[in-house]
């Protein structure tokens, strides 16, 4: 399944032996962080890869890291039928910042979306309130609001899904 996520990258999960790649790619991002704190670190990749919502299962969670050559170039975090069976979550999309502004976040983001509507009627995400690079990001890929301000414990996110044809 996982290799059919992109026909542009190898795509794989990533691994312990990846949390430095994957450390390195998010702290390519700085403005993210600005937004989403902590800093990146060791330790909080780490609890990236397993973070997982109430009632979901190992299985359901895919941290993925999307390959050219030896290069990390981007990081996709979902979670199958949540929160409910009809949606596929996704956790986290980053690009490296090497990458970004050529269009491969968005050819990427429009692969998995393809993939995931064999099986799923919408995409759900959220992003952190005043990281308009990222609003503006999800609002190019079709997916509209659905719910403001979720409040987290260091920042407020709103919710957003695009339906999948």
């Amino acid at each position: 399944m996982i290799e059919q996520l992109s026909q542009s990258y190898s795509c794989r999960r990533l691994t312990e032996a990846d949390i430095p790649n994957v450390l390195a790619l998010y702290e390519s991002n700085p403005f993210y962080f600005q937004h989403c704190p902590p800093e990146p670190s060791l330790e909080s990749v780490r609890e990236d890869m397993q973070r997982l919502p109430d009632g979901k299962s190992e299985s359901d969670k895919f941290f993925l890291g999307f390959w050219h050559d030896q290069d990390l170039v981007a990081v996709l975090d979902f979670v199958l039928a949540y929160p409910d069976e009809k949606t596929v979550f996704i956790g986290l999309f980053m690009l490296n910042q090497t990458y970004q502004g050529k269009g491969l976040g968005s050819q990427i983001v429009t692969e998995v979306l393809a993939y995931f509507s064999k099986n799923f009627q919408k995409a759900r995400l959220a992003y952190v309130k005043g990281n308009s690079q990222s609003q503006g990001f999800w609002e190019k890929q079709g997916f509209k609001v659905v719910r403001d301000e979720i409040k987290q414990a260091h920042y407020t996110v709103v919710a957003m899904e695009k339906f999948l044809n």
